[in-house]
């Protein structure tokens, strides 16, 4: 393989905060980002070379991106599968992860049996049509969660459900054909951010997701937990890698029992905000990674740098509205801290509007203390919107 800089044009279908990173890592690499989003003037845009402005199954959308660039990805499961393995066919080009990978990953019941058919670790689950299958899925496992099969994202989608005569409105809250899984009584969340490149596979160390109000609002790195349940996560995420096709960053997210079993929770086929830590926590982020994997490129380390948290900047306010952030001296005035913006224009209720990452002294820690999880929170919640 050679490789030179300038590299090439990489398309990204999605223009959201994931596709504002990519090309922020993109650009010290020598390449150029092109970004399909239906938003203009959307998140990416100001630092992408170019957006082209459709929906994400706008045919001819999709051939303007495929025109102006070397290879394909995306950042959003949005994306439609079969209409980027049409247009990539057309051009010549290649796209990665493969669409095969994307079409099995956003149906969440599609992705847990292929997952199961290859003996990794699940929750058990069932599929659920109405109300009936649901009361079925509460008689079989109890508390379920209520999974809507395609679209959920940020909580939303999930419904838990322990009373079957509240099987109605469950249905009628996720909208739709759904998955019902047994509810996980798991000691915390873990998430593997994993690559698969050219015939190389890496793996960021396993990271602690805490949630609230089915949120994800803190990432802590190194998660803790013991090496032998850090071993295992990176054990189960490789096995996962070997169910999918295609080049890329995978999000894993994993559920880690009171006895330390690991299984899947779900998968993000991209970039991902439990991963957000690497861009000051890792040796390459996993945004530089995906860049490096879906061209073909060699990875960069996976090694972490120093223990990291990374803690969400949600929308505080009652009701949509300009995004202005007030107070933002208490993160920059911070040696810890760096904050990053996603360059939304609107703020809403719980809506991912930036990040803020604090690290620690040195990769020699074993476990991040837990002052630096309560660090991350204090100059995150100095925020304000104005």
């Amino acid at each position: 393989m050679t490789v030179t800089v300038p590299g090439p044009t990489l398309g990204v279908v999605g223009g959201g905060q994931l596709g504002r990173m990519l090309a922020e890592a993109a650009a010290p690499l020598g390449v150029e980002v092109i970004v399909l989003d239906p938003t203009p003037d959307c998140p990416a845009s100001p630092v992408a070379r170019d957006q082209i402005v459709g929906d994400f199954d706008d045919p001819e959308a999709f051939r303007e991106l495929a025109s102006k660039v070397d290879a394909l990805t995306f950042e959003i499961e949005l994306a439609d599968a079969e209409l980027l393995d049409d247009v990539a066919a057309e051009f010549d080009l290649s796209v990665n992860p493969d669409p095969e990978t994307l079409s099995m990953i956003e149906d969440k019941l599609v992705q847990k049996r292929a997952l199961a058919d290859a003996g990794v670790p699940v929750p058990p689950f069932r599929r659920v049509d109405d109300a009936d299958d649901l009361r079925d899925a509460l008689e079989e496992f109890g508390a379920v969660m209520l999974k809507a099969r395609t679209g959920g994202y940020d909580g939303r989608g999930n419904v838990p459900v322990t009373d079957p005569d509240d099987a109605e409105d469950a249905m009628a809250a996720v909208g739709g054909p759904a998955m019902a899984e047994t509810f996980v009584d798991f000691a915390r969340e873990l998430s593997v951010i994993a690559v698969q490149g050219e015939g190389e596979v890496r793996t960021f160390p396993a990271g602690e997701n805490v949630h609230e109000e089915e949120i994800l609002r803190e990432t802590i790195l190194p998660a803790r937990t013991t090496d032998e349940v850090q071993a295992r996560a990176d054990e189960v995420a490789r096995d996962v890698l070997e169910t999918l096709s295609g080049r890329g960053v995978f999000g894993i997210e994993l559920f880690e029992t009171s006895d330390g079993s690991i299984s899947v929770n779900e998968i993000a086929p991209r970039p991902h905000n439990s991963g957000h830590w690497t861009i000051e926590g890792a040796r390459a982020s996993q945004f530089e990674q995906h860049v490096r994997a879906v061209l073909g490129w060699p990875l960069g380390s996976t090694r972490l740098r120093c223990p990291t948290v990374t803690a969400n900047v949600l929308g505080t306010v009652e009701e949509p509205r300009s995004a202005r952030l007030g107070n933002v001296e208490a993160a920059l005035s911070d040696p810890d801290a760096s904050l990053h913006w996603y360059g939304k224009d609107e703020v809403r209720p719980l809506r991912k509007m930036g990040h803020l990452t604090v690290t620690g002294n040195g990769a020699g820690d074993d476990h991040v203390p837990d002052d630096l999880l309560a660090h991350a929170r204090d100059v995150r919640d100095a925020l304000t919107f104005e």
